[in-house]
Order: structure tokens, then sequence, then C-alpha cells
């Protein structure tokens, strides 16, 4: 059902506005998945999280509850003094597991998150010291590596990196080899990098939690359409699209598309944007790995494979590296 949406101007040159009208007026039409996140895109990735068919939240959250305790002794190996430096940190809600090992061991620590969203630092800033009162935190508010420059400018100890959730899997190959690259430029040697990656498996299993029978995962992709109606003034008709997604198993990579459904026109704000029948819209990737492929980003990109954290279904690694 399309929703009664009341229109709102948005202030010319918006980043939103220049990256949805440079998206769609592209010969392969693309939308970013980052502007997925809006509330009620957090609403509707939160029951993604809770269906049977996604499960890459309980096989990561498992790896954290059950063996957090063997990965805070992998980090004091060195038994210096670190900062724990969390890329995307969200609610911690993962993380807190590992928090609480790091601080049952009495390592000193600073724990400090990083987060596009200020509410999200706020949050972990006000009710983490709660649960965890002698957690030492400051939060960073901002993007990946300019905070991390802010983090390396703070103080000169050891950085330990957390890139979990299989963030990586955001990007195609050539995104993360250079995404990884670019993070061992700010590391430097024997700094530690935590990273998630969901493992190839039956492409039936990975295909099934991103195409799920009761159309979550449709909701969620054609939400940003809505998002965009009410934030840029667009007049997209939801019901003239339809969602699709495929996997490769060879190559592991899952894509998600928006499919039009007929010869159709949308406006936003003073742009007209032509869609042709079936034309799709690149809406995500979800990239899958192999052991093999993880150890050779690793080594491609400056980083030693130190050890591999699996769930107990194997669906899941969370790998620690080492900066060379």
């Amino acid at each position: 059902m399309d929703t009664m949406i009341t229109k709102r101007m948005v202030p010319v040159g918006s980043q939103f506005l220049n990256d949805v009208l440079a998206g769609l007026q592209a010969e392969t039409k693309f939308l970013s998945s980052k502007y997925f996140y809006d509330e009620k895109g957090d609403q509707i990735f939160q029951q993604i999280m809770e269906m049977k068919e996604y499960y890459l939240t309980d096989s990561e959250m498992e790896i954290l509850q059950e063996q957090s305790a063997k990965l805070a002794t992998l980090i004091s190996l060195d038994g210096d003094a670190f900062d724990l430096i969390e890329l995307g940190a969200g609610d911690a809600t993962k993380s807190i597991h590992l928090l609480k090992a790091l601080l049952q061991a009495q390592l000193n620590f600073t724990y400090l998150p990083i987060d596009i969203s200020a509410h999200v630092i706020a949050d972990l800033e006000e009710n983490l010291p709660k649960k965890l009162p002698d957690l030492q935190i400051e939060g960073l508010n901002g993007d990946y590596f300019k905070m991390l420059e802010k983090a390396k400018a703070m103080s000169n100890r050891r950085k330990v990196v957390l890139f979990m959730g299989a963030n990586i899997g955001n990007m195609d190959l050539a995104e993360a080899e250079n995404f990884c690259r670019d993070l061992r430029e700010e590391l430097s040697p024997n700094d530690l990098l935590i990273i998630g990656f969901d493992l190839k498996k039956n492409p039936q299993q990975i295909l099934a939690a991103y195409n799920d029978p009761t159309g979550i995962t449709r909701s969620f992709n054609l939400n940003l359409l809505n998002r965009i109606n009410g934030e840029l003034d667009g007049d997209f008709n939801i019901s003239n699209f339809d969602h699709y997604a495929s996997y490769d198993p060879e190559t592991g990579a899952c894509k998600s598309y928006l499919i039009s459904l007929n010869d159709q026109r949308v406006n936003i704000g003073d742009e007209t944007i032509h869609f042709n029948k079936n034309e799709h819209i690149y809406m995500e990737i979800s990239q899958k790995y192999s052991l093999e492929d993880i150890d050779a980003l690793a080594s491609k990109t400056g980083f030693t494979p130190m050890h591999r954290f699996f769930d107990r279904q194997e669906y899941f690694v969370d790998a620690v590296w080492k900066v060379d």
C-alpha cells in the first residue's frame, strides 16, 4: 500500500539530493544503500534481523557471546595499553560482550566508538557506563577515516580496530580492497583489526536472507523510494516498482535491485527521471567470502591473518589481522 506523505522542501545542493540525482541520472541507475536508514528504515531493518532466514546477526552474536574471553586474551598478548576503536558502533549490542571480557581481564584500554550518527554516539556515552561502570569511553561522531585520524592524535597507544557485522560486505571486492588499504595507512605495526565476514554457503540460504517470503527485505528496499518522496519532494508510485535479489555463488556477490514495472516518469524536486519498463536500480551488494578470499584480502592490503573465530555453524567469521 502506498503511503501518504507530506512533502517538504530540501535545501538545494543537499548531499542526499545530490547523491540521489547522480545515481538516478547515471546510465545504469543506482541508489546508495547508506540512505536506507531513516527512522522507518531502521524499524524495518530490526524486523530483518529478527527473521529466521537472516542468520548473520545471530551468528556473530554467538561468536561474541561465547568467545570474547578468548578474543580478549589474543588482544592482550602484547600486554600494553590500547585504544579499542569500533567503526560503525551502532548500539554496541554485540561488542558489549567483548568490552565486558576486556574489563574482566583488567586490561588498560579506552573504548572509542565511531559512528556517523551523533545520536548513536550520545546514546553510547550516556548508557554504556551505566552497564559497564569501569569503562573508559569517548565517542567520535563523523566519517570513519577522519575520526581515526582524530583517535590517533588523542594518544599514541596501540590501536585495536573493530569492523563488525559483515560491514565489509557492503562493498564490492575492489571497494573492500581499497577500504582495507586505506585503513592500513591509518594504523601502525602491531595494531590489530578484527573484521567480520559472512562466508560463502548454500546459495539458497543466502538468497533467502535477502529475499524472504514475507517481503520484509522488499519493503526495506522500497522504503528508500518513500524516503525520497518525503524528504526530496519526489513522487515515486511505490506500486510501480518491485524488489529483486540475486546471488552468484562463483563471485560471492549478493545484489539487490528495484525493477520498474512499466515505462514511467518520476519527479524529484525540479528534476524528472525517466524509467523504461523492466529497467533496474542497483540498490546494494552483500559480498560473501571464502576463507581463501579473506586471507588474500589481508595479504594484499598490508595485514597478516592471526586468528579466526567461527560460530558453531561456520556461517560467519570474525578474523583477527595484525598490521605488518
